[in-house]
């Protein structure tokens, strides 16, 4: 999975991108700080995995991971290069999703590039300089194509023709591509034209250090009603603790955690709120070799979900040998497990559960 991060200059992106990734980003208080895009691949948190290693006293363990793209703030005019807006928005044309981040705070220290704190006003300007990046790939491929249309009369290009049309003119009107709804056979074309407006999003609401143990300030309230009214996800965190909270050895992490009224961290919210927003959910394998985390769309079918491991796996997919994570911890053992009728075999038409600890059956 592959994450874009998004905002305005000094909201706090390169500070909650070094959170996440512990990768040690330049934060500083001035606009464009960002020059190269920052990139970063952090480990799933899943405290599944510890249990299951010492179960089988493993030699590895596998967490899945997550790619982390930091660009550099964007402004208005960005899709027309001003700031650095421009180059930066093609790095992130093959994310899976987008996050984008939203200074909910007030701090007259910090500089905003617009002057004043206004969520509804900054996330208009981020989604406008998106739709106006994709509007302009949308009316070049629409062009393109139409003219196929007619120099060869090549009918399979009309479905790209009627899509790009739909969705040139929700763009012109303001619509994000995302708000519109698409077939089977439109989505797999829109995968190739990697839109930016129709990336899902996940807004994070940065909120400073006071407001951490408080109720949603009108900043955050703000977000939260423009991600209702497009069925985004909102994750609330400061960036600046969970900075911090990095910083820290890993025995120390959770009593500060604890001391500050902190449950979950920032990578854990953006994690369960990414596999939320892109259907997505992790079954595992087990062994002396290795315990490890695979991750797959929720609905996959067995053969499937082994493809993920090797392509030959779902090639000479036979059986799967099935056990819940529940089950098996219960049981105390695999063995054990499969004496009280917990393991299960399936076959080609199973859908694989998050949580389920799986062993491949089949033919080299």
């Amino acid at each position: 999975m592959k994450i874009g991060v998004v905002g305005l200059p000094n909201v706090g992106k390169s500070s909650l991108f070094n959170a996440i990734t512990e990768a040690g980003a330049e934060s500083a208080n001035y606009p464009f700080c960002t020059i190269e895009p920052n990139i970063g691949i952090v480990d799933v948190p899943d405290k599944r995995l510890d249990v299951l290693g010492k179960m089988y006293n493993t030699q590895k363990i596998t967490p899945a991971s997550i790619e982390f793209v930091d660009i550099a703030g964007l402004v208005a005019g960005a899709s027309h290069g001003e700031g650095l807006g421009n180059k930066f928005l093609s790095h992130i044309r093959e994310v899976d999703a987008i996050v984008h981040v939203v200074r909910c705070f007030d701090n007259e220290k910090i500089i905003h590039v617009s002057g004043s704190i206004d969520p509804k006003r900054d996330i208009e300007t981020i989604e406008m300089e998106l739709a106006l990046a994709d509007l302009e790939q949308v009316t070049k491929i629409l062009e393109k194509n139409a003219k196929l249309v007619k120099q060869t009369g090549d009918k399979s290009l009309l479905v790209s023709v009627n899509m790009l049309s739909r969705i040139k003119e929700a763009l012109e009107s303001g619509k994000q591509a995302r708000t519109l709804s698409f077939d089977e056979e439109e989505q797999k074309l829109l995968k190739n034209f990697a839109l930016l407006t129709a990336k899902p999003v996940i807004y994070v609401a940065n909120i400073s250090e006071d407001d951490i143990t408080k109720e949603d300030n009108n900043f955050v309230k703000a977000v939260k009603e423009i991600a209702s009214a497009e069925s985004a996800k909102v994750v609330v965190l400061c960036a600046k603790i969970e900075e911090e909270i990095v910083g820290l050895e890993k025995d120390e992490r959770e009593m500060f955690k604890e001391e500050l009224g902190i449950k979950e961290s920032g990578l854990e919210k953006l994690v369960v709120a990414s596999y939320d927003l892109l259907g997505l959910q992790s079954y595992l394998t087990a062994g002396e070799k290795e315990v490890r985390a695979w991750t797959i769309t929720k609905g996959t079918k067995a053969p499937q979900a082994a493809g993920k491991i090797h392509t030959d796996f779902e090639k000479g997919f036979i059986k799967a040998e099935i056990v819940s994570y529940e089950d098996l911890i219960e049981a105390g053992s695999f063995l054990k497990a499969k004496e009280k009728g917990k393991v299960r075999m399936e076959g080609k038409e199973y859908v694989v559960q998050d949580g389920d600890v799986v062993l491949f059956r089949f033919n080299n």
